[in-house]
């Protein structure tokens, strides 16, 4: 029988250079394939666009657009600081680009491309690959909060930040059903990135690692 997808199992990639914070550290789990938590839904559910508010204007950003019951929390307010504000906000677009790839079951989905490269987007492919292959997308209500930048004089950045997947299931495109399943500890994930800013002012992420069930997220 064919395993379900977990959010985990593409997006946790290998880091080349972890951001260290003091309130976060590193994290170099891999990430584990024994929750089938995250994924889910019918291509024909009604959407709504949702491109994020705080998005820099500069470059041809891809629209984004979103099954109207997939909704996001972003609990990372601005910082005062233009860089951090941008990282924040591109990986805002970055998250919320490769769910739109999901629920439009499309691997090579252009605007999760837009916002990744190298391993980051190699990851975000066989990620939508797994959930095409299962005809599942994601559904429910996810928050991300904690978030740490740290932006570097060479044009790149690191972001540490928090996810609770608690409220987030599989949908099922085959027979519409959504999968839930109990609160858990484990649905608390710990990420890892690495960007850098290109030529249009883009920060694009390169790396990204996880931890599923830290302790940090659920302090």
């Amino acid at each position: 029988m064919t395993r379900r997808p977990t959010l985990l199992a593409a997006l946790a990639l290998t880091a080349t250079a972890a951001l260290t914070l003091s309130a976060c550290g590193s994290d170099d789990d891999s990430p584990t394939k024994d929750n089938d938590k995250i994924a889910g839904a019918d291509t024909g559910g009604e959407k709504s666009a949702s491109p994020s508010e705080s998005a820099p204007a500069s470059a041809d950003r891809p629209k984004i657009e979103l099954p109207s019951d997939l909704s996001y929390t972003f609990d990372w307010p601005k910082t005062g600081d233009k860089e951090k504000d941008a990282v924040l906000a591109d990986t805002e677009q970055f998250i919320k680009a490769v769910d739109m790839a999901i629920a439009e079951q499309d691997p090579l989905n252009e605007a999760y491309r837009f916002y990744s490269e190298g391993e980051a987007a190699a990851g975000s492919q066989k990620f939508v690959q797994e959930f095409v292959d299962y005809k599942d997308r994601i559904t429910g209500a996810k928050r991300y909060y904690d978030a740490k930048v740290k932006v570097n004089s060479d044009g790149t950045a690191g972001l540490v930040y928090c996810e609770d997947q608690n409220k987030a299931h599989n949908k099922s495109l085959k027979t519409g059903k959504t999968q839930t399943t109990p609160e858990s500890g484990d649905n608390y994930v710990l990420y890892n990135s690495r960007l850098r800013v290109n030529k249009q002012g883009v920060w694009i992420t390169e790396t990204l690692t996880s931890q599923r069930g830290s302790a940090v997220c659920q302090s």
